[in-house]
Formats: C-alpha cells, sequence, structure tokens
C-alpha cells in the first residue's frame, strides 16, 4: 500500500513537471503601433467565452456547469460597467448580430482563443518568441478578413473577444500538492485561471491590441471577484482620442 502511495505521488510530481507549469504568470499587453481607434468608432462586445471547473488528483480538468454559469453572469455584469470608461461606442452582440449564423460566431470566439495563445506562446515568451514576432514589431497577427461576415450591416468597426478559464483545486488536489511538496520538494500546481482580451478589426480581421494573463486575480464566480478580473482584462486598452471641442464663432 505505502508503495502505491509513493507511485501515486510520484506521478503527481511529474505531471507537476509539464511544460504547462513553465508558463509566464506576467501579464503582456501589445498594440499594432500607431494604433488608436476613431472618435465615435462602435465596437461589439461579444459574449466572453468562459470555463470554470475543478482539478482533479490527477490534474485533469473537470468542467463544472454552475460555477462557468456564474462566472457568466458576473463577468457579464463586470464587463458592462467598464464600458463608459472606453470612449467608445459600445453594443453587445446580441443587440446587432441578430440573424447572423451562431456556429459562425462560435468559431471565431474560439479561432481567438487560439490566436491569443500564440501571441503568449510565440511573441510573448523570449524562449519561443519566432524571428517575424518580435516585439518591436509589434502585433501581427489575424483571424482573417472573413470575420467582416459576423457584422454585415452594422456599421461596427471592431469587436472585443474575451476569454478566461478558471481551474479550481479539488481536496485530492490540493493534498496531493502537499505531499509532493514534503515528500520530494516539488511544486504541484493547484489551479490555473487564464484570461486573454483582445480588439479586433472588423474590416481586415487584424488584432489590434491583445491583454493577456496566466496567472489572473480575482474569483469570477463572486461578483467582487469578477469586477477585479474584468479590470484586469481590460487594463492597457487603448482608448479613444477626445473628439475635438467645437471652434465659437
Amino acid at each position: 500500500m505505502r508503495g502505491g502511495i509513493i507511485i501515486g505521488f510520484a506521478t503527481v510530481f511529474l505531471l507537476a513537471a509539464t511544460p504547462a507549469t513553465a508558463q509566464l504568470g506576467t501579464t503582456k499587453t501589445a498594440t499594432i503601433p500607431g494604433f488608436e481607434p476613431r472618435p465615435g468608432a462602435t465596437v461589439i462586445f461579444m459574449r466572453p467565452n468562459i470555463r470554470v471547473g475543478e482539478v482533479s488528483t490527477g490534474g485533469l480538468f473537470e468542467p463544472d456547469r454552475e460555477w462557468t454559469e456564474q462566472a457568466r453572469r458576473n463577468l457579464g455584469a463586470a464587463l458592462a460597467a467598464e464600458k463608459a470608461a472606453m470612449g467608445l461606442r459600445t453594443v453587445d452582440e446580441e443587440e446587432v448580430l441578430i440573424g447572423a449564423d451562431p456556429a459562425l460566431i462560435d468559431q471565431y470566439r474560439h479561432l481567438f482563443r487560439a490566436v491569443a495563445t500564440a501571441v503568449m506562446e510565440y511573441q510573448f515568451f523570449p524562449g519561443n518568441r519566432l524571428p517575424t514576432k518580435k516585439r518591436d514589431k509589434g502585433l501581427a497577427y489575424s483571424l482573417g478578413p472573413g470575420i467582416a461576415r459576423i457584422a454585415e450591416g452594422t456599421g461596427a468597426d471592431y469587436a472585443l473577444f474575451v476569454t478566461t478559464e478558471d481551474h479550481y483545486a479539488s481536496g485530492g488536489r490540493k493534498a496531493a500538492a502537499i505531499a509532493a511538496a514534503v515528500l520530494f520538494g516539488a511544486y504541484v500546481p493547484t489551479g490555473t485561471h487564464q484570461g486573454y482580451a483582445g480588439l479586433v478589426d472588423l474590416k481586415t480581421g487584424d488584432l489590434v491590441w491583445i491583454n493577456a494573463d496566466l496567472q489572473m486575480g480575482g474569483d469570477p464566480r463572486e461578483p467582487d471577484g469578477a469586477r477585479k478580473r474584468a479590470g484586469q482584462l481590460l487594463a492597457g486598452f487603448p482608448l479613444a482620442a477626445p473628439a475635438p471641442a467645437p471652434q465659437r464663432p
């Protein structure tokens, strides 16, 4: 029995040593050089892509529907409260995309996540940085010009995509982390809290701004935590320049 316990903890130790634990935890923000949304531009707030669940003792992620729904409600309200500070005309996805193909919209939601992950991996992480993706070259990523289809007839200029994922450790996972630290001096991650927010030009499909963090704060299952998360997601958002004051006669 003792041997089985040790083998089990050794397995957890190996899981802890996977590349996922070597990810950067600091916030990374980038904008296309010289980009500034013009005053009066319209931004579609896309419905956030949110997943919340529990990490099992062995490190497997198990989505939790109730937690995800809580996070969706709270984070949706928190992001809505951030709109006023943007200096732009903002509308919700549901208001302007009536009649659009839901499957197509979901495809772009998942595509944004894939692109954001690539930015984090190949531009923000120095060890993997590609020659064409150096920080001084600005952003060079796109969702493709076909994204214009989701906003046909709306007059919208940009779409703001948000994706977050939270993995909370189960009791067994926490116990394994303590045991691994005591027996092997190893670190076993007990949770993941990732978030990406990005602004996409709906005419070109170019990603013009992104904010990414692999260790986000705030528990989106709670209203206060969701407000903290929303502020972190939109940190560094490129605000529009104020409209010029009218000339007096």
